[in-house]
């Protein structure tokens, strides 16, 4: 998701320890693709803003409790701004993604831009290859989940199942694809 991945991990480490100028360089290297998340949930300059700020805040004060091991620091990054943007807009009373009703599919291919990526777009097409892998039903989940914010809750009525079995076919969801990217 950020370009300059490998570097996040010391920059994280450097702001846990309180380096300002560190944490002033993963903002510099992490910023518009954060921006752009926010955007995207948000639909409004000012309260995606208002994520940010409150994204940055997330991770000076949380950057000790990042673990390399359990992940990308981009990825950890992007779910502490996706989660700020996603609290904004609820406390809006507005919901978050793209509001179109539609399944979610449009809005993950919206997420990906290989011109933008070092590496080509190769994580967004190997994340495409797997997320193609999974059956129709948790596939939408996760892109609805993660991609467009919709809670559990929301997902069980839009899929009138029971919120247990959406927890359920999410996390198999996610174990699927982590094997998947992880071969």
């Amino acid at each position: 998701m950020i370009e300059h991945e490998d570097n996040l991990d010391s920059l994280i480490a450097a702001a846990a320890n309180g380096d300002r100028a560190a944490f002033r360089t993963l903002y510099e290297q992490s910023a518009a693709k954060l921006f752009g998340l926010c955007i995207r949930i948000c639909h409004d300059r000012s309260l995606a803003e208002d994520a940010m700020q409150d994204a940055y805040v997330d991770i000076w004060r949380k950057a000790g409790e990042f673990d390399p091991a359990r992940g990308r620091a981009g990825a950890w990054i992007a779910v502490i701004a996706r989660n700020r943007a996603i609290d904004i807009v609820r406390r809006r009373g507005r919901a978050p993604g793209w509001g179109g009703g539609g399944d979610g599919e449009d809005a993950l291919a919206t997420l990906v831009d290989p011109a933008a990526r070092q590496d080509g777009g190769a994580e967004a097409m190997a994340l495409s290859e797997c997320l193609a892998r999974l059956e129709e039903t948790p596939r939408r989940m996760l892109v609805l989940a993660y991609v467009e914010g919709l809670t559990r809750e929301e997902l069980a009525a839009r899929f009138e199942a029971p919120v247990n079995t959406v927890k359920t076919w999410l996390r198999r969801g996610l174990a699927a694809l982590k094997t998947c990217l992880d071969d």
